[in-house]
């Protein structure tokens, strides 16, 4: 088979219910559509079998998280590309064609993305991945169409294929032959950058990730954790620490992981101000994991062997963001 088309379903029957169908007529040619069920126990198995029956089940026992979870899902696929697909994702006609045929062009491309979209508002990119990510010397992450809260409209500004530094997790195409060389995503990661971790591993083995406006989808985002969520903090600040880690260069690490742990702090003082108590502790939280995670971190680290990669932003986007008012991706002059 040429591509799988693997859907990681949590309790996502309305989801299932409202997307899947864009997803079963826009696959055509050599492609399948996979669900793997992360222990669900609302009844979305049952709708799948009575209204989708041809399609092929991976049921798993409990809620591995997105990581863990495709891990093991895509362990009983045999495809040349896999794509890992959101629930709350509209496709287009032709979408998995045009990105498939980008990844044939190169083999040393390791992973790609369509241009991911506001749902809601479709004429704006959407939180998740827009035209393509980016991070910045301190390891924020950021996409051409996206800057922290600030989003763009399309005005066809990113109408192009461009090599960026990771593709979304939302709808991110990969050679199954790179997720096997890297061992798939980092399982401990449950959740959140673990696609970003990823394409930085990839990078650092010297394989390209690309963006494409060739194809677009339509993402709801924030289906599974809403974005207040303290879980869903501890989990990003825990593992932007960890991709950290076990990806800087050696000549970095230890001064990039230093500040960004003050600045942790500083987010985390305003989230008390502002009498977010939950995620104040949800800080805290990442912080003491993130400190017993590091002897397997380290041994992590010993088999990417990091140095330094391209398509890294060498300023702060924290400062030109808040402090010199560059809002936009073309702004930054990067």
């Amino acid at each position: 088979m040429k591509t799988a088309i693997v859907i990681l379903n949590w309790n996502g029957r309305p989801m299932l219910e409202r997307f899947l169908p864009s997803v079963v007529a826009n696959t055509t040619g050599d492609a399948e559509v996979v669900i793997a069920d992360n222990g669900s126990t609302d009844d979305s198995i049952e709708f799948l079998k009575t209204n989708y029956p041809s399609l092929r089940l991976i049921l798993m026992d409990k809620n591995y998280g997105f990581a863990e979870g495709y891990n093991r899902a895509l362990a009983q696929i045999d495809a040349e590309y896999y794509v890992l697909l959101n629930d709350d994702v509209e496709v287009t006609p032709g979408w998995t064609d045009k990105v498939v045929a980008l990844m044939d062009s190169d083999p040393r491309i390791a992973a790609a993305q369509p241009m991911l979209k506001m749902f809601d508002r479709r004429d704006h990119f959407e939180y998740a991945g827009g035209a393509g990510g980016y991070i910045d010397k301190l390891g924020y992450p950021f996409c051409r169409g996206r800057i922290f809260s600030t989003i763009e409209q399309d005005t066809g500004q990113y109408n192009d294929t461009r090599d960026v530094f990771w593709a979304t997790g939302a709808a991110m195409f990969v050679r199954s032959a790179v997720w096997k060389e890297l061992g798939g995503l980092d399982g401990d990661f449950f959740a959140h950058m673990e696609e970003i971790d990823f394409c930085w591993r990839a990078r650092n083995h010297g394989y390209r990730i690309v963006a494409t406006s060739d194809a677009q989808v339509f993402h709801v985002g924030g289906g599974t954790l809403p974005k207040s969520s303290p879980f869903k903090t501890q989990l990003n600040f825990r593992n932007n620490l960890a991709m950290l880690y076990k990806n800087l260069p050696a000549s970095r690490q230890r001064r990039v992981i230093a500040l960004r742990i003050v600045l942790d702090w500083v987010a985390a003082l305003s989230f008390l101000a502002k009498g977010n108590w939950g995620e104040f502790r949800a800080v805290f939280k990442a912080h003491r994991q993130f400190r017993q995670w590091k002897p397997a971190l380290q041994a992590k680290r010993a088999a990417i062997q990091p140095h330094e990669v391209d398509c890294v932003y060498r300023r702060s986007i924290l400062v030109d963001y808040h402090l010199k008012g560059k809002k936009v991706f073309s702004e930054l002059g990067f």
